[in-house]
């Protein structure tokens, strides 16, 4: 079984990868999650790696992180989902997102991946739900998704009122103004914007 490669990248064209590891390449098939974190070609990299061994050929899937490839394998034991879906999958939507996804029962995500459809997408929240156990970090995946989640609200909240501020706002009134509207918007701009629009309706 071969569980990992370090080479040079030598051919990119998505899902397939060409990697030279001492002189021998490898032919790759890598999500697309995974694509945006390789270098370029002629560059290093490291890939973990699934061996699919099927009467007419074997294929080798290589993935950024171990978590992927444990999705990954996780994955192609659902009934209805082969090595090909799974990596359609994976290509859509992040460890993390995909563990949201199945920990809220969010049908309608799941079924914007390409390939999925409405059977497919429950099929995924009942059997994944029960095997995430099986490929979750120490901490998880949902719950460090959550947290990302909220951090990045914070972030949003705190330059919608940073702008206010130095529009002349007091940061109590800012604070109040972007409280009443923090669930409304998901940038800093459009709170900013939404913000000065109530002010101005209320004067």
């Amino acid at each position: 079984m071969i569980g990992r490669l370090q080479g040079i990248v030598l051919e990119k064209s998505a899902p397939d990868l060409l990697v030279d590891v001492n002189g021998v390449g490898y032919e790759v098939q890598a999500p697309l999650t995974t694509f945006a974190v390789l270098g370029r070609i002629g560059e290093s990299a490291v890939l973990y790696t699934h061996l699919a061994i099927r009467e007419d050929a074997h294929q080798l899937y290589g993935f950024s992180d171990k978590s992927q490839r444990s999705l990954f394998r996780t994955l192609i034991k659902v009934s209805g989902v082969g090595p090909k879906l799974a990596l359609a999958i994976l290509s859509g939507m992040d460890v993390n997102a995909f563990a949201m996804c199945v920990h809220n029962e969010d049908i309608t995500a799941l079924t914007r991946l390409p390939g999925v459809g409405k059977k497919t997408a429950e099929r995924l929240v009942v059997e994944m739900r029960d095997r995430l156990k099986e490929w979750q970090t120490p901490a998880p995946l949902w719950q460090a998704a959550d947290h990302a989640e909220r951090a990045s609200a914070d972030q949003v909240l705190l330059e919608a009122e940073s702008a206010l501020v130095s529009l002349g706002y007091k940061p109590t009134e800012a604070a109040r103004m972007l409280n009443k509207i923090a669930d409304q918007a998901s940038t800093s701009e459009e709170l900013i914007r939404l913000a000065l629009k109530n002010s101005l309706g209320n004067t």
